[in-house]
């Protein structure tokens, strides 16, 4: 398929509403991924990371960072287009030293998104601003279609917060959320689903301050990120490279003078989230979510 015609399915989200439509779509990015692109651009500062300049047809666009130890090829794309959704079916009996199941699901659902992700990219420089709101919402719907896959009931809408005044109700406030999970018609969990919690990553944790406040409960709030890498480039040398969009400080004051979140998942996890003490007891990877965690938050009483 050419790239025009996979960039105009990428950007109609109306493409995208079952999990088979983003599988489907994967597949067709993977093949044409196998020889369309003019320049294959290694990370000088984190080798595994790649660029892809698209030809002409994609007007010499560079793609967004790839890890390539978590993207599969073309060659694999039998793993998303079977054994990911049948793992999916018994993804709660998946145990932690299961690293071949547990890495299908980091990687298919991290795949299925990058690619996505990297065909937005070749679209004109001026269309970067709808790019980035097609991308985000399409990794909002994705987590939402994988969630109800495995049993969960999930929707994303507001929820009504009653606000008394000596123990009158005087109103209802409305918060919208990416995530509604429940268990039958009881809410478990509220969720933030971001490609990156880069500029976000402050309103997560007031949002969980200011909703247990003004409900008097103690309902987990979660975040899923897809990652939280950027490219960073020197023209004046022509290298290109990664930085990290994540904050530490941020994250480590308010989890400790706020409040923590109940759960942060990555598919593409940073380094220092896996060394730092604070950041690796808050952050996991999204094989978590799905294979333990979601479970203990709807089942909790």
């Amino acid at each position: 398929m050419t790239l025009s015609k996979i960039v105009k399915i990428v950007s109609n989200k109306g493409k995208f509403l079952t999990l088979k439509d983003y599988i489907e779509f994967c597949k067709i990015y993977l093949e044409f991924a196998t020889d369309g692109f003019q320049a294959d651009i290694v990370s000088q500062n984190e080798n595994h990371y790649r660029f892809y300049q698209y030809k002409k047809d994609g007007n010499n666009n560079i793609t967004r960072p790839i890890n390539s130890n978590l993207m599969y090829k073309f060659s694999d794309v039998s793993k998303i287009e079977k054994d990911f959704l049948k793992i999916l079916h018994s993804v709660r009996d998946i145990p932690v030293n299961d690293t071949h199941n547990r890495e299908l699901i980091k990687r298919g659902i991290y795949t299925v998104q990058q690619s996505i992700g990297a065909a937005l990219d070749a679209l004109p420089a001026g269309a970067s601003n709808v790019a980035r709101k097609v991308n985000g919402d399409l990794f909002e719907r994705f987590i939402q279609l994988l969630i109800k896959e495995i049993g969960v009931k999930c929707k994303t809408g507001t929820v009504q917060v009653p606000i008394y005044l000596n123990n009158e109700l005087q109103f209802q406030m409305k918060y919208q959320h990416d995530l509604l999970l429940y268990n039958n018609d009881d809410l478990k969990v509220i969720g933030s689903v971001k490609t990156s919690s880069k500029d976000r990553i402050d309103k997560i944790f007031l949002d969980k301050f200011l909703y247990c406040k003004l409900t008097n409960t103690m309902l987990p709030h979660i975040a899923i990120f897809l990652n939280d890498v950027q490219r960073k480039n020197s023209k004046r040398e022509n290298k290109f490279g990664i930085s990290a969009t994540f904050l530490p400080g941020h994250f480590k004051t308010f989890t400790v003078k706020l409040n923590p979140l109940d759960g942060v998942y990555y598919c593409d996890i940073r380094p220092n989230m896996e060394t730092d003490d604070l950041l690796k007891k808050h952050i996991r990877t999204i094989d978590h979510f799905f294979c333990s965690d979601i479970w203990s938050f709807i089942e909790s009483s």
